[in-house]
């Protein structure tokens, strides 16, 4: 009864605070980022910030993967898109580091100048330009940051860095603490070494230290998240942190656990400094997120899963569980494998971090608002479930299909318009069969004599030190509903691989904002793409698209170490969906090629010899419809 009149008296100080303080924008890079947890069970803190907050305070989290100081700056779909959003009495959370040192401390501009005057057009291509020097552009940048934010009326936040997981016995090592005093490069008079070390006092290439100076000299609060961080891996030790912090794939990115544990103490932090201290949540009672689990539009007949993180501190009885209950047709589970309407956690040690996954199938169109319960002891939580089911029955079915076996050149059917494919960072190399011991899904009916499109960096030299996409190195596949029409699209498609080695990493993503801002993820090879296995991508989401906008998917590759010649094979993109407003009319920008008399997709738009057990897309001389086997 206490923690509830706690909780009551919190949220009453935060709702009046609220007028003043609306939002927490958190701006970062990957440590911090959000994930689609459908794809990859990796989590940025800064998607498990909102748990920690009460009252009117919402998280913003715009945190990009691959951003430096520099990039997230430069770039336009993020800091300028985020200063939209900005409003007087927001706070803005600064975390940058990890992409800064892309160069190993030097600027990456300056980097590339300088193989460029030196001749040497290979290793200028190669060069990252995000990175900043720790006691130079880094903190030029941050002070864009601080001055831009104050202009708008809000307040800027800088936070230390979160660390990589480098052990050195029981410790984190100088570099994992993003001091790369012990090994960095240098241009100095015109000249550029590597390998250079300073005295373990000497902080000119620590980041986290200038951003310290940074806050001191503008009179911003520092979060001191780098150590914060550092002491919470110290304590798990290196193989318990790796087992339940991180996310499996190197000593960068955190599990769902280790996001949320460096969350709260990014909360604990700002509590301490006197940030938002009434609307901060670190009560022993349990904490939802999102407390609204909206699963949003989709199609009659498909079915939609969310995931729902719960998490407690100093609960009582320190040994027991959490019940969560589901009404309405909506389906819970803990593992991912099986649905019922109940489902239980246990823990012990009186500390909870797990999470749920809240499916729905959608079978009536219309809204629906229904409910589930997290119960532990007389502790309940009721959280509200709501969706909206949509029919496109009337629609006329329009898509567009690159088979890239010999050319780019695309299938039109229907009132849509294909705008072509685009590269940037990234180049044709040509059209082959990746491998003679190519494999495809066997579902597929295709072997290794398909010849697909074969894409290579500019340069033909992979960088080193890649862990992540890089914003500005995409191919991307784009359309257009025809003039006078709404496309409703319900599906995409594509295959990917690589080729010349077991390093081909890459991401693909969808968006129809301009800039390409708060792209959607549908899939994420970060873990491992095994070379000339090719792998099928696919999504139904519900995406009307405009007369006037563009949907565009892209591919953001990278390679995990220096390598030359390795290639991305791309195949069989496929965008399909319904046209309304009765338009006839095909247009392209692009050759299409002919029509074959009868196609045949999935509904996730993958080609198909026959027709298939189940939902089918077939087109016949042009026309689309959808056949159920």
């Amino acid at each position: 009864m206490k923690l509830r009149k706690m909780a009551v008296a919190a949220l009453a100080a935060c709702t009046m605070l609220g007028a003043q303080a609306r939002k927490v924008h958190t701006i970062g890079d990957s440590t911090m980022a959000t994930y689609n947890e459908s794809t990859t069970v990796t989590r940025g803190w800064g998607q498990m910030l909102q748990q920690f907050f009460t009252g009117d305070i919402t998280v913003n989290n715009r945190a990009k993967n691959g951003a430096s100081s520099k990039s997230f700056y430069m770039e336009s779909p993020y800091w300028q898109s985020v200063k939209k959003q900005i409003e007087p009495g927001d706070y803005v959370l600064i975390q940058f580091a990890h992409n800064d040192e892309k160069t190993n401390g030097c600027d990456g501009d300056e980097l590339k100048a300088y193989y460029t005057g030196k001749g040497d057009a290979a290793k200028a291509a190669a060069t990252d330009y995000r990175g900043t020097t720790a006691n130079g552009t880094y903190k030029e940048y941050l002070r864009k940051y601080v001055e831009e934010t104050r202009a708008l009326g809000a307040t800027p936040v800088l936070v230390g860095a979160i660390c990589r997981k480098y052990f050195t016995g029981s410790t984190i090592r100088r570099n994992g603490r993003h001091d790369l005093g012990d090994k960095f490069s240098l241009i100095k008079d015109g000249v550029f070494t590597e390998n250079n070390k300073v005295s373990a006092d000497d902080h000119t290439y620590d980041y986290p230290y200038q951003m310290r100076q940074v806050a001191e000299e503008m009179n911003v609060t520092y979060i001191d998240l780098t150590t914060a961080s550092a002491e919470l891996y110290e304590s798990y030790g290196d193989a318990k942190a790796n087992e339940l912090l991180f996310d499996g794939n190197g000593s960068t990115h955190t599990s769902a656990m280790g996001a949320t544990l460096i969350a709260r103490l990014a909360a604990q932090l700002l509590r301490q400094a006197g940030i938002l201290t009434d609307c901060i949540k670190l009560t022993s009672e349990l904490s939802v997120n999102p407390d609204k689990v909206d699963f949003g539009k989709a199609y009659l007949g498909q079915t939609l899963t969310k995931e729902v993180q719960l998490s407690g501190f100093d609960l009582q009885p320190a040994e027991g569980s959490v019940t969560i209950t589901a009404n309405g047709g909506v389906m819970v589970s803990t593992d991912g494998t099986n649905y019922a309407p109940t489902a239980t956690l246990t823990y012990k040690g009186g500390t909870l971090i797990g999470s749920f996954k809240a499916r729905y199938e959608y079978r009536t169109v219309g809204s629906f608002s229904q409910t589930l319960t997290v119960a532990n002891g007389d502790n309940t939580i009721t959280v509200p479930v709501v969706g909206e089911c949509v029919d496109l029955a009337g629609g006329t079915p329009a898509s567009v299909y690159w088979r890239l076996e010999a050319d780019d050149a695309s299938t039109v059917t229907g009132p849509v318009t294909s705008l072509g494919e685009h590269y940037s960072g990234m180049t044709l190399q040509r059209y082959a069969n990746p491998n003679k011991a190519t494999t495809w899904p066997e579902w597929t009916g295709f072997d290794a004599s398909r010849k697909v499109q074969r894409n290579i960096i500019e340069g033909e030299q992979w960088p080193a030190g890649e862990i992540d996409e890089v914003s500005t190195r995409w191919i991307e596949f784009a359309v257009q509903p025809a003039k006078g029409t709404t496309l409703n699209v319900d599906s995409i498609g594509l295959f990917v691989c690589g080729c010349g080695g077991n390093g081909m990493r890459c991401k693909v993503y969808y968006s129809k904002e301009a800039d390409f801002a708060n792209a959607v993820n549908m899939a994420d090879f970060s873990s491992g793409m095994k070379a000339n296995d090719m792998m099928a991508v696919s999504a139904t989401p519900v995406i009307e698209v405009n007369e006037g906008e563009t949907l565009r998917i892209r591919i953001y590759p990278w390679y995990n170490g220096a390598a030359t010649g390795k290639t991305l094979c791309v195949s069989d993109v496929m965008v399909h969906g319904m046209a309304v407003s009765g338009a006839t009319g095909i247009s392209s920008n692009v050759a299409s090629r002919p029509q074959t008399t009868t196609l045949y997709y999935n509904i996730n738009g993958m080609r198909q010899k026959s027709l298939q057990k189940g939902l089918n897309i077939v087109v016949e001389n042009g026309a689309a419809k959808k056949v159920v086997r």
